[in-house]
């Protein structure tokens, strides 16, 4: 069994794809313990609220497709007593279901000691003895310092977001969830299927000034709270980018057009009301724009840097939607082939 174990884990490991490695590690504890299911969550810290991402389910001769959220509300870690306790205590809690099946729940580690970043959650007929227990710590324990290698190549050394080079594998995942609920609901339309999502790029007002007045000390300062700021302003469903110098992209997935413009305007004033040491007050520009199926990650980004561009060249300190500029005739779009170019 040692044998099979060790290529088992090999063979999980390969994984690059976070989604792809949730999936395996579920497949790899149902090939070697006798399960009902295994359920990977990850935490989302909002600020006052943890809350509860669902990643992926796995049950013995069942494919587990990722289990995203089904709405832009994400359940709240208090809601599930159990998961708490493991969560605060970063500790194995074994209880049961509320269909009275054993449960066990591990805490699945971050790179940093002491954080749990996620949550394990197997399902057995009857409780894991200490041996399985042992091998499923064991495995976590590999899973662990996998993803912080996945972690250095894929975050921002200085702000700790996604870094850029992310970002269109992160956009065609978003793009494919949206083009499946398309073709789910052929008679209902793009703006009906569903929440929509959108394709936001801020950037950072006279941030060279900044550079230049105070030092790239005080620089790197304000681009570390600014991305502070943004991971307390979103959901933990969205995703947030450092997309170059003072420039970050943030796909909010599932989200009104009026529900967009509220969380970018909130963000807005909250860069702009906070005391930033030595510089002072800090003021952002935001262009967003709704990402469609057809999209690939170039052309959404050349939509919102429009639409940001009018809100640069219009006094600063504002949000701008690029459809409703589009709308307004504020800017023009022209269509070439099926591509959109704005001008």
């Amino acid at each position: 069994m040692s044998h099979e174990l060790l290529n088992s884990v090999a063979a999980t490991t390969i994984h690059r794809d976070r989604d792809e490695l949730d999936r395996a590690v579920g497949r790899l504890l149902l090939q070697f313990l006798e399960l009902h299911s295994v359920t990977v969550l990850r935490l989302s810290d909002e600020g006052e609220i943890i809350r509860i991402v669902h990643c992926a389910r796995e049950q013995p001769g069942e494919v587990g497709p990722v289990c995203t959220a089904a709405t832009s509300t994400l359940p709240a870690l208090a809601d599930f007593p159990a998961w708490r306790e493991c969560a605060l205590r970063n500790e194995v809690v074994q209880c049961n279901g509320a269909d009275g099946r054993p449960m066990t729940v591990f805490p699945i580690h971050g790179a940093r000691e002491g954080a749990s970043h996620g949550l394990l959650v197997i399902e057995a007929a009857s409780p894991l003895a200490p041996r399985e227990t042992d091998l499923v710590q064991g495995i976590l324990g590999i899973l662990r310092n996998h993803l912080a290698l996945l972690d250095y190549g894929e975050l921002d050394s200085l702000t700790g977001l996604l870094n850029r080079k992310t970002l269109e594998s992160h956009f065609d995942k978003l793009r494919q969830r949206i083009e499946s609920l398309q073709r789910s609901h052929p008679d209902r339309g793009a703006s009906t299927a569903g929440e929509p999502s959108w394709l936001a790029l801020i950037d950072i007002d006279r941030f060279k000034s900044i550079n230049d007045g105070y030092g790239h000390l005080f620089g790197d300062e304000v681009l570390l709270l600014v991305s502070q700021l943004m991971k307390r302003s979103f959901r933990g469903a969205d995703q947030l980018f450092r997309f170059g110098g003072e420039e970050f992209v943030v796909l909010l997935d599932r989200a009104s057009e009026p529900g967009a413009q509220i969380v970018l305007e909130r963000l807005r004033a909250t860069i702009g009301e906070y005391a930033f040491p030595q510089v002072g007050q800090v003021t952002i520009s935001v262009g967003y724009t709704r990402v469609d199926w057809r999209d690939v990650s170039t052309t959404c980004v050349e939509r919102a840097d429009a639409a940001l561009y009018y809100a640069k060249s219009h006094g600063r300190n504002n949000v701008q939607n690029c459809e409703a500029l589009i709308a307004a005739g504020a800017i023009t779009a022209k269509c070439n082939d099926g591509d959109v170019e704005l001008f």
